[in-house]
């Protein structure tokens, strides 16, 4: 009678074991369909990154060109590219899926320093980025579609031929937001508008003007300063656009993102 027990006793084990590693094995099995990725190789040296199959076409090129999503680094920034809506001064969407903001490895360390400047005295602020890396794909269309004389359409976007800071990765077109809600302050213009309250170049004369006020002069100084303070150097003309670089560095660097 002992035997017997002891028979059935072990049998009981056995199953019990086996049912385990079945649900073990149905766990590895949940687990390997919920992480699905692809795998793909970078260009400069061949390390594999994960990519989930949800990336776009365009973002995968930026991934292996070797650019950084600015979110991942930086979470408490807000995104919105312009680009990626008809909200634009061409009034076309021209990434499709993408909405994620990509940029230079150092340019995004860079950004995170002046992150940390804004904060320093306005703990209240972020940043809110319109746009960053264009393909110089991109950048063709928006040439090919720009309804301008070929002599008046580098005052409105550059020549793809030559290529831009933003096709190279390095350079950033973003503002100042409330940090709990994501509203924008008020910088005078909208992003993409061509005129001269827009100019920083042009803010006195703005400013006496009536065109601009006081207090949205003093929300772009704000701006300027924390991205001055990493590095950045704003132009003349957008109030909203940083260079991380100069175009001859640039090339120096890096190489130009198709």
């Amino acid at each position: 009678m002992m035997r017997v027990y002891l028979i059935i006793l072990a049998l009981s084990v056995c199953v019990g074991c086996n049912g385990k590693k079945d649900d073990q094995s149905q766990a590895m099995v949940d687990t390997t369909e919920e992480d699905s990725t692809l795998m793909v190789a970078t260009s400069d040296n061949e390390r594999a990154i994960p990519l989930r199959d949800s990336i776009g076409q365009l973002e995968r090129g930026l991934i292996e060109a070797g650019l950084e999503n600015v979110k991942s680094h930086l979470p408490d920034v807000y995104v919105t590219l312009k680009y990626s809506t008809t909200d634009n001064f061409f009034g076309k969407d021209v990434y499709g899926e993408l909405v994620n903001c990509y940029l230079q490895p150092a340019v995004v360390k860079m950004l995170e320093e002046a992150l940390e400047h804004l904060q320093e005295e306005n703990p209240y602020l972020t940043f809110l980025i319109y746009d960053g890396v264009r393909p110089r794909a991109v950048q063709q269309i928006l040439w090919d579609d720009l309804d301008k004389p070929d002599s008046l359409k580098p005052l409105y976007v550059a020549n793809p031929q030559r290529g831009s800071l933003h096709n190279y990765g390095v350079a950033v077109d973003l503002t100042l937001a409330d940090r709990a809600t994501g509203k924008p302050l008020d910088m005078g213009t909208h992003y993409d508008y061509f005129g001269y309250p827009a100019y920083p170049d042009r803010e006195a004369q703005m400013l006496a003007a009536g065109k601009i006020t006081s207090q949205q002069v003093k929300n772009r100084k704000i701006l300027r300063a924390a991205m001055n303070k990493a590095g950045f150097t704003e132009i003349g003309s957008e109030w909203w656009h940083f260079n991380a670089f100069s175009l001859r560095e640039a090339k120096e660097r890096y190489e130009i993102v198709e």
